[in-house]
């Protein structure tokens, strides 16, 4: 058996899975976010050890003889977030997750500094990168900064606390702004722009590589049997390419979670700064990716849940979200006469833009709350096809994953609003956990990536339809000519 256990941002999520790959159960514990200022986001790194402890707690409870037999171990995580450690350990201040946009004044500031930054790094500064976030503590909470002895990234932080090493992977390190993403190595440059040193830096190992062992203290309050082999791991969308099976060039897919992202695999370094891509490294060696990223995807819908007062006082989490769907069914006629800029976070492909925010356009006084609904999913959709543009690449088909792939109305309007066909496919709530679930697996037994990392079962496929796709070409084109005017109104 293997375990998989996902920082996430608002919860986390540990998934047992058996030898033939599959899903054998799965456990969430929440996690509350924090924005004490505008632009702000953090969270309290000792709130992910207890969620991820209470996680693995449940599924020993409830499946003990299935967690003793537990050999391999894989840590998946949000990316980009700053965890800031003293000489002794203790954390300096809550950590600076990857939605926080406080940072980007010195985005230009490093960016001035050292004009190499993109050509090492592979992507332009941003806010939700851990580097600006550092330099922001230095200029900002000196004291901080001059008490800081080691950085770590969410799950990184976790892992130390379960096993007491500290180890970064390439993935999540390609997100910091300090790796040199082509030679897979920490740039002593780009720290050197932050005024920080490898010193500063944990060890760096591949996602698939065996990293440390659980500690005998949770290894025996677990009941497993020996002390599991802990992986290296990824940063949450290299783990779900990983459990979509997204490991080769061409592979692609759409996560509709917190956040939105749309990934294609590559067998090189690809970097397209200049449209706000990422190119990172893969978890897996010898392998990269390109990936655009939407700060709020199903976000946005929980966000709508809230606004429009869905699912009631004490409602369960998720309620407000399903009742706002209930009532446009499984497919709707063509686009919403409103239209909707999912930005209520900034955006960062293809804009890079922090401060920019989210609207409505084309409300009347007869506009319903179904179609303001429906204008969310739309705007989710149509920022996807932003992304997929900026990517330059188009793939024949796009796995979706992640909570919003729950929704059947959803995925067929990313295939109408995305001209692509859309795969809803099993297990695709849980492709971070799972994912890090088969990184675990073969950190303990060595299997080669193709024989773990297969592809999972397709449930249903939507193909645009022509007359509908047209429409929401047209659509996509108007929407874009939104975001100047959401700019103006957010500054």
């Amino acid at each position: 058996m293997f375990l998989g256990i996902d920082i996430g941002t608002s919860s986390v999520k540990a998934v047992l899975t058996d030898a033939d790959g599959g899903v054998a159960a799965v456990a969430s514990h929440p996690c509350a976010v924090s924005r004490p200022h505008p632009l702000w986001s953090e969270q309290e790194p000792e709130d992910w050890v207890a969620a991820a402890v209470a996680a693995v707690d449940e599924l020993a409870a409830r499946l003990p003889d299935a967690v003793a037999a537990v050999t391999g171990i894989g840590f998946s995580g949000q990316m980009h977030g700053a965890v800031l450690l003293g000489g002794d350990g203790r954390v300096l201040r809550p950590a600076i997750l990857w939605n926080d946009g406080r940072s980007h004044r010195q985005c230009a500031t490093l960016e001035a500094a050292l004009p190499a930054l993109r050509a090492i790094s592979g992507n332009i500064a941003m806010p939700g990168f851990t580097a600006p976030k550092l330099l922001w503590v230095a200029e900002e909470e000196p004291e901080i900064f001059a008490a800081l002895a080691k950085v770590l990234l969410p799950k990184a932080y976790v892992r130390w606390r379960l096993t007491g090493v500290m180890v970064e992977e390439m993935s999540d390190a390609s997100g910091t702004l300090w790796l040199n993403v082509a030679r897979r190595d920490w740039s002593d440059d780009l720290l050197a722009a932050t005024r920080l040193t490898r010193d500063h830096m944990p060890d760096l190992a591949e996602g698939s590589a065996p990293v440390a062992r659980l500690s005998a203290d949770f290894a025996r309050r677990w009941g497993m049997r020996t002390a599991p082999v802990v992986a290296g791991g990824a940063g949450d969308c290299a783990a779900s390419a990983v459990g979509l099976g997204a490991i080769a060039p061409g592979d692609a897919f759409l996560s509709l979670g917190t956040s939105g992202v749309v990934w294609t695999t590559t067998d090189r370094f690809l970097p397209n700064p200049a449209m706000a891509v990422h190119a990172f490294c893969h978890a897996l060696p010898g392998v990269w990716h390109q990936m655009g990223v939407m700060l709020s995807a199903a976000a946005s819908l929980a966000w709508a849940a809230t606004a429009l007062g869905a699912g009631g006082t004490g409602a369960g989490a998720g309620a407000g979200e399903v009742e706002l769907l209930a009532p446009l069914g499984d497919a709707v006629d063509g686009p919403s006469p409103v239209a909707f800029l999912p930005y209520l976070s900034g955006e960062r492909t293809p804009h890079n833009d922090a401060t920019v925010r989210g609207l409505f356009a084309g409300l009347a006084a007869n506009t319903g709350r179904d179609a303001l609904v429906q204008a969310v999913l739309e705007g989710v959709a149509f920022a996807a096809r932003d992304n997929l543009a900026a990517l330059g690449q188009r793939p024949e088909s796009i796995d979706l994953a992640g909570g919003g792939s729950r929704s059947r109305l959803w995925a067929r309007i990313c295939a109408d609003a995305l001209g692509l066909t859309v795969h809803r496919i099993e297990d695709g709530e849980v492709g971070a956990a799972l994912g890090a679930a088969h990184l675990g697996r073969m950190a303990a037994t060595g299997e080669d990536p193709a024989a773990v990392c297969r592809k999972p079962r397709r449930l249903e496929s939507f193909t645009p339809d022509p007359a509908r796709a047209e429409a929401y070409s047209q659509a996509w084109l108007r929407w874009r000519r939104l975001y100047p005017l959401a700019k103006e109104f957010a500054s």
